[in-house]
């Protein structure tokens, strides 16, 4: 039989409160929550472990709920009042599961291509910029995103909504700057910083080679130690009366003329 919780002050239900609102219990439990049926099915696509899906039937049927059982995952229905109380989205569509988190250290990170090309965005605070960084390193379907000295927690609901569940199925590390920095040169990558200061043309250089491409926040930029590692500072030309732009809108620039030259070459 399918196990039901109908209150919100239920034990389980509380500490799945403080899993969605805390960064720090997430961190604890090895845990956070996702919800909806795109961010479900992509997570197992991930290879996550999914440990208890809870679902509203009004919204999520028990045949859908059901049928997830062949995952070796434990099943409860939970009332609309539950579910309001958990879900972070109001167009969830009734399911919300438990999921362990992965590490992310840079040695795990898996590069399979013989030239690869990354994103390495250093100190992002923004959970709604991750995401969208996690959206364009998707759409140009390259090898992997680091993610140095960060400001937010990877499990952040924002990011995972932001991200459309891109953060599942992108191959992800976090690291600190110079840790990211000896990876890449042990491996003999060229970085390329987007840099305003001291730089070249993006379109100018050659990315045909293993590259990482290296954005900072729109505030404070990157820190000097990009600026020492760099084969090239690189800056896109602005044309109008501010010097800066979105850092997602940035990336994709970059990756993309990235990408160009690599189908051409």
């Amino acid at each position: 039989m399918i196990k039901a919780i109908t209150s919100t002050q239920n034990p389980l239900i509380k500490q799945l409160v403080l899993l969605k609102d805390k960064s720090r219990e997430r961190k604890k439990k090895g845990q956070f929550l996702i919800e909806g049926k795109r961010e479900l099915s992509l997570s197992i696509k991930g290879g996550y472990k999914i440990e208890t899906l809870l679902f509203y039937p009004d919204l999520f049927s028990e045949s859908e709920a059901r049928a997830m059982s062949q995952y070796g995952i434990e099943i409860i229905e939970i009332s609309k009042d539950v579910f309001q109380k958990l879900a972070h989205r109001d167009t969830t569509e009734g399911v919300i599961a438990i999921v362990n988190a992965k590490p992310h250290t840079i040695e795990e990170l898996k590069l399979t291509s013989k030239n690869p090309l990354i994103l390495v965005a250093e100190a992002p605070e923004k959970p709604g910029n991750i995401g969208a960084l996690l959206r364009t390193a998707d759409a140009a379907n390259i090898d992997a995103v680091i993610i140095a000295n960060p400001k937010s927690d990877l499990y952040n609901p924002n990011i995972i909504r932001s991200s459309v569940g891109c953060v599942f199925t992108t191959e992800i590390a976090i690291a600190s700057t110079k840790d990211t920095i000896d990876f890449l040169n042990k491996y003999n990558f060229n970085i390329f910083s987007a840099i305003l200061q001291e730089s070249e043309p993006y379109h100018t250089q050659n990315y045909t080679l293993p590259t990482a491409i290296v954005v900072g926040t729109e505030a404070t930029g990157l820190t000097q130690e990009w600026r020492n590692e760099s084969k090239a500072n690189i800056s896109i030309p602005m044309q109008g009366v501010i010097d800066s732009m979105n850092v997602s809108v940035a990336a994709g620039i970059l990756i993309f003329e990235a990408k160009r030259q690599r189908d051409f070459n």
